[in-house]
């Protein structure tokens, strides 16, 4: 919860039951918060059930604890933290359910904790909850380059004799190449990657990994060999434009062969499909959860995985970091940082509520009168100023004047 005018004091929340305070500035390495594509997909109201606005954003933050309610008594002031909230987690000072809050192991920084729960999470759930990864398979992963693709080619890794194919945009290939890669085969998105990876194994994968849909569920179904599986975890080409789009959404929607369970039943293939904030909030399974993040844990104490960052940002530069997650630019996860200053903004001309920049205010119709009034009066003393430098020009001086006027009398 954010301390604000419109939200309770932290002190009430000793009075609310299984609620753990934590803040985001408090730790010893300062709190962090975790950007991810479920942002920007609410960001741009194409996600089901949004709040209703003014609303945080925010599904991931590590921190320090700083206050408990009744009856958590698994964690104690001081604890320092990674919540899993619903919403809410880009603050300074977030309120989150006891269940929804992991203790950090000893020696995890909050960078750590942020760049690894979440991606981590789901990169477990698919491989050994719901794919049965075991040696000798293969498997193909869309977004490689992002935070849950180097998740999965880490986690596949920790099984012996495992081949990846990574398909990601050709800008990253080499980038990813030259940091401690463990795919096997990179693929460049937008090509007709089936193809390549049919020359390498010509029977299929056992496993295809999608964040994508719309055309990309068919292909990778037809990539599957018999006892393959296919999991759906994300729909990040509804995700095209600056604004949500019912067109890109009917066209993934459209686009998605419709497969019958008497095919699935004579190809000896499977479908399935993973969210995880589903899994949390909507059907219960905290507990679920929270074993598959000990488990991950347990990894990265023992040093078979390690997340890869792509930057931190300050709170305020949030909508540059969405942007750059918009373009898919990053290679593994982005990070915000409360205590970073914001970056400095260009100076820009002040404007006026249209959002044009300002004009000089147009004179009112008393004013013009008054100026031409001046104006007249000038006319007369400039006359006779231009007449004496007439006189002045001819060579006669004021003295020979007078001269001349007495000669004449």
């Amino acid at each position: 919860m954010l301390r604000g005018e419109s939200e309770p004091h932290p002190k009430f929340i000793k009075k609310c039951v299984n609620i753990v305070t934590m803040s985001t500035k408090r730790m010893s390495d300062s709190g962090l918060s975790g950007l991810n594509f479920q942002d920007l997909i609410v960001r741009q109201g194409a996600i089901d059930s949004p709040p209703k606005t003014p609303f945080i954003l925010g599904f991931e933050c590590a921190g320090e604890v700083e206050q408990v309610g009744e009856g958590v008594t698994n964690f104690k002031v001081g604890d320092q933290v990674v919540a899993l909230p619903e919403y809410r987690a880009w603050a300074e000072l977030v309120a989150v359910p006891a269940q929804y809050v992991y203790a950090l192991p000893s020696g995890m920084s909050a960078l750590d904790a942020v760049a690894i729960t979440t991606n981590y999470v789901v990169a477990y759930l698919l491989l050994f909850e719901m794919a049965n990864l075991t040696p000798g398979k293969s498997l193909l992963v869309h977004s490689a380059g992002g935070g849950v693709g180097q998740a999965v080619a880490q986690l596949a890794k920790t099984v012996d004799d495992v081949t990846v194919f990574g398909v990601c945009s050709k800008s990253k290939h080499e980038a990813l190449k030259a940091n401690n890669n463990n795919i096997d085969h990179l693929l460049e998105r937008g090509s007709d990657y089936t193809s390549e990876v049919r020359k390498i194994c010509p029977d299929g994968v056992d496993i295809v990994l999608d964040c994508l849909c719309g055309e990309e569920c068919n292909r990778g179904y037809s990539l599957l060999k018999s006892m393959g599986r296919y999991i759906l975890y994300g729909s990040s080409n509804i995700v095209t434009g600056e604004t949500k789009s019912f067109f890109s959404a009917a066209r993934a929607w459209w686009q998605v062969d419709k497969v019958s369970p008497i095919k699935l039943f004579d190809e000896n293939k499977s479908l399935a499909g993973l969210n995880l904030r589903h899994l949390l909030f909507q059907h219960g399974r905290a507990d679920y959860v929270r074993r598959a993040v000990d488990r991950v844990f347990t990894l990265w104490g023992e040093g078979k995985v390690k997340p890869l960052v792509d930057s931190t940002w300050a709170l305020e530069d949030v909508g540059e970091a969405m942007q750059k997650m918009h373009d898919r630019k990053n290679i593994g996860k982005l990070v915000l940082d409360p205590s970073l200053e914001p970056k400095p903004k260009p100076a820009t001309p002040a404007k006026g509520k249209s959002g044009k920049e300002k004009k000089p205010a147009k004179e009112s119709s008393e004013e013009k009168k008054e100026k031409e009034t001046k104006e007249e009066e000038k006319k007369p003393a400039e006359n006779g100023e231009k007449n004496g430098e007439e006189a002045l020009t001819n060579g006669n001086s004021d003295e020979e004047s007078k001269d001349k006027e007495k000669e004449s009398s």
